[in-house]
Formats: C-alpha cells, sequence, structure tokens
C-alpha cells in the first residue's frame, strides 16, 4: 500500500498557504489548482517512512538529511534547515508542527500501541524534544494507530479530547485566523482533529482543511493522514492528481508492505 494522505493535504494545501486572498469555502475549493506541489511535510514523512523500512528504531536524524539533501528547495523552516544540514544549535526546543506532520508512517510499523508511543517519540526528539511536539506527534501517531486497528470515531473522539479541546474551535474563526509565524502543534493539531471528527469522508476532510488556509498544507497533512487510516476510501481521481505530483522515490518511500 502507499501512504498518500499527508501527500494528498500537502499537496493540495500548497498553493493556498499563507495566501491572502479569500479563501474559498470548501464545496468551491480546488483540490489541487495550477502550480500545487509537494513540499516539506510530503518530504519529511518519506523520511519517516524511510527510517522504520529500512529497521532503524531510534532517531531518525540521518534520514531527515537524507531527504533534505535530495529535495533542498521544499520550504523547510530556517532553524529547522539549520539543525539538520548544518548542526546549528537551536534557540529553543520547537514545538513546531513539522513534529506531527510527518509522524503518520510509525502507525503503520508500529507492534501495538506502546511501541507506537515509543516509535512518536523517538522519531520526535532529535529536532521537536519541546513537550507541546513531542505531545501533538503522539496524539497523531496513536489516532491513527487506533483507526487502523478499528477503533470508532467516537473511540477515537474520547482519546483525542483528552490531549487537545478541539471541539471548542469555531470553522468560521478557524478561517479568520491570520497566524504566519505560530505555526506550532498546539495550534494545528487541534484544528487537524477538528477537520477528520466533523468529516464524513476522506475528501471532505481535505476540502475543510484547505479551506481553512493559513498553514493549510500543514493542516491538511496532519487531518488527511488521520482520514486515510480511518476512511480507507480516497477517491482515485485524488489518489491520480497526487500521483501525477509526486517523483518515483517519493512513491516507493511511501509504499510499505
Amino acid at each position: 500500500m502507499i501512504l498518500l494522505g499527508a501527500a494528498i493535504g500537502d499537496i493540495s494545501g500548497s498553493t493556498y498557504e499563507f495566501d491572502g486572498k479569500e479563501k474559498p469555502s470548501k464545496d468551491k475549493a480546488v483540490l489541487f489548482p495550477e502550480g500545487s506541489v509537494f513540499t516539506d511535510d510530503t518530504v519529511m514523512t518519506c523520511a519517516i517512512a524511510d527510517t522504520l523500512k529500512s529497521g532503524c528504531r531510534e532517531g531518525c536524524f540521518q534520514y531527515l538529511r537524507k531527504w533534505m539533501e535530495n529535495y533542498p528547495k521544499a520550504g523547510y523552516g530556517s532553524s529547522f534547515e539549520g539543525l539538520v544540514l548544518y548542526g546549528m544549535s537551536p534557540r529553543f526546543e520547537s514545538y513546531g508542527n513539522g513534529a506531527a506532520m510527518r509522524i503518520s508512517p510509525i502507525a503503520y510499523f508500529a507492534k501495538d500501541e506502546s511501541d507506537c508511543i515509543e516509535l512518536s517519540h523517538s522519531m520526535t526528539r532529535c529536532s521537536h524534544p519541546h513537550p507541546e511536539g513531542m505531545k501533538g506527534a503522539e496524539t497523531v501517531a496513536v489516532v491513527i494507530y487506533r483507526a487502523l486497528h478499528g477503533c470508532s470515531k467516537k473511540e477515537l473522539h474520547e482519546y483525542a479530547s483528552s490531549k487537545y479541546d478541539f471541539e471548542s474551535l469555531s470553522y468560521e474563526e478557524m478561517r479568520k485566523f491570520h497566524g504566519h509565524g505560530e505555526e506550532s502543534c498546539q495550534i494545528t493539531v487541534p484544528q487537524a482533529l477538528w477537520c477528520f471528527f466533523h468529516s464524513e469522508s476522506f475528501e471532505d476532510c481535505l476540502r475543510t482543511a484547505i479551506s481553512i488556509g493559513w498553514d493549510c498544507d500543514t493542516l491538511a497533512a496532519i487531518a488527511c493522514s488521520i482520514a486515510e487510516a480511518y476512511y480507507d476510501d480516497i477517491p482515485q481521481g485524488i489518489i491520480h492528481e497526487a500521483e501525477k505530483r509526486l517523483p518515483f522515490d517519493i512513491i516507493e518511500a511511501l509504499t510499505i508492505k
């Protein structure tokens, strides 16, 4: 199987990210507008998948560097790029949403839920060791793991709501939010959870996420990685449009047995 949820969200959201134009409603949003491309969300998801396929379970730093060197213009944050490529010391322990955007593959490799949490910590602390970064990645990973193992949406909701108060969010308020510079787990992960839990299908989740705007490629990558695990019904047209925009090595990295 190919893990395309995060990549689909990333590609579809890429042209809406931080766009100052009026945001389209989810029913009118074009899923793959002209110029839509994969970004760092997809590349770093490949790095985690590559790490796990290699059998490595203790950190992923060398794979983050490998994939960043393969795709140096994918839109990485400057602090993250400095850390991975040049070993620069970060100014603070990161709680950026990059911790959660790349984490989805571990749910497919984990032996059990405890292993899922352990892997999440191992794959996160090398670059996002702040408690909020660790929490965001772990929450997304566990929701995906539980979805893959038959939990109902109600059961997933009970778990997720014990971690974040996402039901206090409003769709219209999220659409008004202009949070450039606030790409944190504590903002993006609750929004992604809201998008998933208020969706009726994979496509509905995708449309909701990209219509929110702001950092919507990452928001959609996280939300759609959850939706992929739960719905297992990605329309073939969406898969086709995503695969047209992905090079072979990325598709290969996201393919698991």
